[in-house]
């Protein structure tokens, strides 16, 4: 069930090709800031009530960036790991095809799960329009998401928090959900400023060792293995487990309501870094800050990647990128945290919707 309101969502298009077997849809929730911003997720589950969450995250997060976007996302019902590369961009086209009449205007879209620079460069060709797109190859001109950009964020973000919290990077545990783009990058980054990381998951299990693991070690048998449970110097437990770790630092990095309300009495992170798009829901958050753990949510932290995009939209370099990245998560991460008043994402809100409300003409927040 989609929940609609004052802001949106204001377009919903659902598209098919008979041929092909695509089946997708594109979520525009908010077009007042400008054409809604959001990338497009492949998976076998994904669905419109999903999309439309994720939009409306994406509303909020341009607004608190100071971009000159609105919300919007898109998915792909297929299943990555079983269609063949032909295949993929097959369904890729046709879906950019479809959305010519949305593309640049009111929809610009992005890499997601199971979408990459590839599949955009993919998707502006079959679009016939290079602004229909962003996250696309270098040699289209491009800022691919595989420059790290989010993870990049994330790791700024985490700054900030530790700063709130009184805390130094260097004295610190970090368990990070997910070793996908997002997930390698905050590791990355947070292991080489002196953060001792202790668990990393992926779909084959968590690695975990209280006496820290090598991030480089990691990296190197998730590429050659494809799964961190080749990891040697660590022990292997269940995927969902990292999110009841004694660490300092629980960083959500893949899926989407990892965390549950029967979660809460199990966590023991001192700071969650909601690195995921809608890794919890806003009652779960609630519960957890009456516990005690601050909580930096998903359209805060994770803001890197469509900074990256406004980059890329702008014609800007990855120096510039990077510099624009830092310093807008930082910026704001610090904004909320100060007008904090026990509920992170309610701060965050009310900074967003003031924004909208500045420029929204026809409805009234």
């Amino acid at each position: 069930m989609i929940d609609f309101d004052e802001i949106g969502p204001e377009k919903i298009l659902e598209v098919y090709h008979p041929k092909s077997g695509m089946r997708g849809f594109v979520v525009i929730d908010s077009l007042a800031l400008g054409p809604g911003k959001g990338g497009i997720r492949m998976t076998p589950s994904v669905s419109i009530e999903e999309v439309s969450r994720l939009a409306r995250a994406m509303t909020w997060k341009c607004s608190l960036a100071g971009l000159p976007f609105g919300g919007a996302k898109s998915g792909i019902i297929a299943d990555d790991k079983t269609i063949s590369k032909k295949e993929k961009k097959e369904l890729i086209e046709e879906f950019s095809k479809a959305l010519r009449i949305v593309c640049p205007s009111q929809y610009i879209a992005a890499p997601d799960m199971n979408i990459a620079e590839q599949e955009m460069e993919w998707f502006a060709k079959a679009n016939g329009n290079k602004k229909s797109c962003t996250g696309k190859p270098k040699k289209m001109g491009g800022l691919p998401h595989e420059l790290g950009s989010t993870g990049f964020g994330i790791y700024h973000a985490a700054l900030v928090a530790l700063k709130y919290k009184k805390m130094n990077v260097k004295d610190i545990t970090v368990a990070i959900e997910g070793f996908g783009n997002v997930g390698w990058f905050a590791a990355k980054y947070l292991s080489e400023h002196g953060a001792k990381l202790v668990a990393v998951s992926d779909s084959s299990g968590v690695v975990y060792n209280k006496k820290g693991l090598n991030f480089k070690e990691l990296a190197k048998v998730k590429k050659l293995k494809g799964k961190l449970a080749e990891y040697k110097d660590g022990a292997i437990i269940p995927s969902r487990d990292i999110i009841g770790l004694d660490v300092d630092v629980l960083i959500t990095a893949a899926i989407p309501d990892l965390i549950l309300s029967s979660d809460v009495d199990n966590i023991k992170a001192k700071i969650i870094v909601e690195g995921s798009n809608i890794p919890m829901t806003h009652e779960t958050e609630e519960l957890l800050a009456e516990k005690g753990v601050l909580i930096i949510p998903d359209f805060v932290a994770n803001a890197g990647g469509v900074i990256s995009s406004y980059a890329e939209y702008k014609g800007f370099s990855e120096k510039k990128m990077f510099k624009i990245v830092e310093e807008k998560i930082t910026k704001n991460t610090s904004l909320v945290l100060k007008n904090n008043k026990g509920c992170v994402r309610c701060s965050a809100l009310k900074i967003a919707r003031e924004r909208v409300r500045k420029v929204c003409k026809v409805c009234k927040l």
